[in-house]
């Protein structure tokens, strides 16, 4: 059973995130990917869906989540289920980080309006 630890996992960032990568296939997992994400203060993420559902577990901070008609809030301890292929957008409303454990099935694609469909980096 492969063992990712915290110091060798890979990371990665963009405008408005960093991710470390966890479970993945390159890291030995064959269905399920793991990240932590963490979502800078004060960042309001682009709209995007999943071909797969994701889970969205809190550990620190809060997040906003519009989902058509709907914004919920999530904060440390509660888990947002995020069916595949619901558009969704991400914000931290507050003056700290958001971090959460995300798992999505192994090749589950991201989709964002216009752009062709994606693997994630960290779920690789």
């Amino acid at each position: 059973m492969p063992l990712i630890r915290d110091v060798e996992a890979p990371r990665f960032s963009n405008d408005h995130a960093s991710f470390v990568g966890l479970a993945a296939p390159s890291r030995g997992s064959t269905e399920n990917c793991a990240w932590r994400l963490t979502l800078n203060p004060g960042v309001d993420a682009p709209p995007h869906a999943l071909d797969r559902e994701e889970i969205f577990i809190a550990l620190s901070g809060t997040l906003r989540v519009t989902m058509g008609e709907q914004t919920l809030t999530v904060e440390s301890g509660d888990a947002l289920v995020v069916p595949a292929f619901q558009q969704f957008a991400l914000s931290n409303p507050g003056d700290e980080p958001f971090e959460a454990i995300v798992i999505l099935p192994v090749g589950g694609q991201g989709l964002i309006p216009g752009q062709d469909p994606v693997v994630a980096p960290w779920a690789r």
